[in-house]
């Protein structure tokens, strides 16, 4: 990808899952990477397997205050920062009525709360020189699709936060969003048992789910110079999932 060379790269939830594998894309295109997440044992894991992360570092991005002590790190050990993939997000699998408050505001918390704190501290230090802004949606945000009405309604307002902040960002900043469908993550795999996960291969047009590298390449892709003239855009990769309306199905 072009201009991705020593690139300032922050990515949330970048110890396991999509997040590692986009951690790990950044650094073969030569950016310089750092990783956020609140896993102790996931950071260190994935600093001994990729000794060129720069920084592993332990936070909650849905504490405002902790996001705020992390960027001043991030300012004192980098001095700026040119892109940041917004990838931290949890699930829990409920039906509707079973949901409690309790839930429902975690959810809030760390996928829209979190993504919201980041991407404002973010775009504060990208106004002068530029930079780039990666959220993480869902093709949930996309279609309904039962037992997840908390994430569901956390990923469609990450949309119209990303549609909105690039308009106010352009031309300095550019903010997409990527919409993948089903990505075989720990989260998913938690989630579902072997059968589950047959039933779901079966209704994705390309039969299978995702490797979490394939949603990584997109993340180079959209930070690059390649993609230069794509903001406020969603990018969906989900195997043809929605494209025959079978989310929710």
């Amino acid at each position: 990808m072009k201009g991705l060379k020593n690139k300032r790269v922050l990515i949330t939830g970048g110890a396991s899952g999509i997040g590692a594998a986009t951690a790990k894309r950044f650094i073969e295109e030569g950016s310089s990477v750092c990783v956020l997440d609140q896993n102790k044992d996931a950071c260190k894991e994935i600093k001994l397997k990729f000794p060129e992360i720069k920084r592993a570092l332990i936070v909650d991005v849905s504490d405002v205050k902790q996001v705020t002590k992390v960027f001043e790190d991030i300012d004192d050990f980098w001095g700026g920062l040119d892109v940041l993939i917004n990838n931290a997000g949890i699930s829990l699998r409920h039906k509707f009525l079973d949901i409690t408050p309790e839930e429902w505001i975690k959810i809030q918390n760390v996928n829209l709360n979190g993504c919201f704190y980041m991407a404002q501290a973010a775009a504060r230090r990208m106004l002068d020189k530029g930079g780039v802004i990666l959220n993480m949606g869902s093709t949930n945000a996309l279609a309904g699709n039962p037992y997840y009405a908390d994430y569901n309604a956390s990923k469609a307002g990450i949309i119209e936060m990303t549609k909105t902040i690039a308009l106010e960002l352009a031309p300095k900043i550019r903010v997409n969003v990527i919409c993948p469908g089903y990505v075989m993550t720990p989260m998913q795999r938690a989630e579902y048992t072997d059968e589950m996960f047959a039933a779901l291969n079966e209704k994705i047009p390309l039969k299978r789910h995702a490797d979490p590298s394939e949603v990584a390449a997109l993340f180079a892709f959209l930070a690059s110079e390649d993609a230069a003239y794509l903001t406020g855009g969603v990018f969906v990769i989900d195997g043809g999932e929605t494209a025959g309306a079978l989310a929710s199905r």
